[in-house]
Formats: C-alpha cells, structure tokens, sequence
C-alpha cells in the first residue's frame, strides 16, 4: 500500500509526496511535528501540516536566509536566529568565521531535539561551542538585547500560532533595537505569488522602521508555488553597495556572489506588489 503525505498550501492548491516511513509523529505543548521520510525529498520536517524542510533541498532556503546578510555586513561578529530550531540557518551562519556567537531562540524544544535524532545534517552545528540556545519566545528574547546583535535572521514557520506575533510591526521594532547601528535583519517572508499580503505587509513594516529594505527571491520546490522570498532591512547605508566575497574555501551548493545581487532583481509583479 503507497502512503503519501498532502500539505494543503492553499485552499485550492496541494502538494503531495509519497512517503516511506513516519520516523516521529508528536504533539508537542506548541504544535504537532511530524518527521517522513519521503521517496522524493529524503527525511521531511513538518510542523501543523506544513513542510518546514527537507533533506534535498534545504540548503537552499537555509544558505539564503543566512548569507545575503551575513555577505553584506562587515564584520558580522553577533547573530542571532529567532525560530530555526531545525539548526540549518545556525550551520550556515557558523561559516563565516567573523562570527563569535550565534544565538538561537526557539520556543519549541521538540524542533530541536528531532532535527538532532533525524536531520543530523542540518541540525550538526547546534553543537558548535559558538553557539548559545535559548529556549524560549523569540519576541521576548530580543527585548532583554538592546544593541546587541550585528544581524538576526527571522527564521519563522508562516504567521500562524505563535510565529504570528514575529510578523508585527512591534516585533521589527524589537529586532531594530536589538540590532547595533550598522545591524541588518533578514525575514522569510513568504511566497510573492500565494502570500502576497503577508510580504507586503513585512516589506510596509520594515521599511516604516528601516532606512533601506529589499525583498530578494529563491526557487524552493518544496514550498508553496515554488518560489519564496526574503526581506532583508538595514540601519545603516544601503547594503547592496558593501558586499564582501567568500574566503577560500567557503562552500554552498546554492548561494554565489553572484547570485547575491541578482536574487534582489526582482519580476514585474513583485516589484509592482512592493510599490504599491
């Protein structure tokens, strides 16, 4: 008998994959998490019925929440990723070696500890010594850092439950007054084609905060529609003019230099969503 599992993206639209065996299925006191592994995409997080990631194509969104910014500031010793408990955000981080500390806030501790049983490979960097965990909500955290962080990467699931208040206008202003004053932040924000109200209203909040914002894009077959976009703010000069390159010996199977720009050229209709 094929067993598959189906993520209801939106209310018309579905995705399907077929799956070998459940490794976890728990309610935790915040959500229910589920680990699959798939036929297609290896070992699958999924937290309420969504996919988080996936072990074939992780790296993707992992490298591009992380290294646009982590490129762009210019010496990016404190960082601090709020959600990501599946560890892969940190691991990418953790290549630059300009960083000394990289925080991770994450209020569910489960996320964690089945990312360290099943997907090893995102979540191996939880044990760097560079890192702090705090367990906890990643809102209050940021409250108790006043300048503190040079970037912090808002590594949310989509605005529901708990991860709906890390989408507000009062989140972003915490995040600015935990930043230093050349700090830079970085949002998922969502799919430009199905979520299109949720990234304008992160690129309208940051921008009414920040003196530079851009929404930059990544193809990420497992998520709705297949394209998703990021929101990165500054405090300080527009960051597209400082961006720094990869030592040697910097490896990604995603991210380029070159790519680093390019991925803020925006098409047509997301550029005319942000402009309205």
């Amino acid at each position: 008998m094929e067993l598959w599992y189906t993520e209801e993206q939106t209310g018309g639209l579905r995705f399907s994959c077929q799956v070998k065996q459940a490794l976890a299925t728990v309610r935790t006191p915040y959500q229910h998490l589920a680990v699959l592994d798939t036929e297609t995409f290896g070992p699958m997080l999924v937290l309420d019925g969504m996919v988080m990631t996936t072990m074939a194509d992780e790296f993707i969104y992992h490298e591009m929440i992380a290294h646009p910014a982590l490129f762009t500031h210019p010496s990016p010793e404190r960082v601090a990723v709020i959600g990501g408990g599946d560890g892969g955000a940190i691991r990418e981080v953790l290549k630059h070696p300009q960083v000394k500390k990289a925080v991770l806030a994450e209020i569910d501790p489960e996320v964690i500890h089945y990312s360290r049983r099943f997907l090893p490979e995102i979540a191996g960097a939880l044990d760097d010594p560079r890192v702090e965990i705090h367990i906890g909500d990643g809102f209050a955290f940021l409250q108790s850092c006043k300048g503190e962080f040079d970037v912090v990467l808002v590594d949310s699931t989509e605005p529901v439950g708990a991860a709906a208040a890390l989408f507000s206008r009062e989140f972003y202003e915490t995040v600015f007054s935990a930043l230093k004053a050349d700090g830079l932040v970085v949002a998922q924000s969502e799919s430009p084609f199905f979520n299109k109200e949720i990234l304008a209203g992160v690129y309208r909040d940051l921008g009414a905060l920040f003196p530079w914002v851009g929404t930059y894009l990544a193809s990420i077959p497992t998520y709705p529609g297949g394209l998703w976009s990021f929101t990165l703010a500054a405090k300080g000069s527009p960051p597209l003019d400082r961006q720094r390159l990869p030592q040697a010996g910097f490896t990604t199977k995603y991210y380029t230099p070159e790519l680093h720009r390019s991925a803020f050229v925006l098409p047509g209709f997301v550029q005319e969503l942000l402009d309205q």
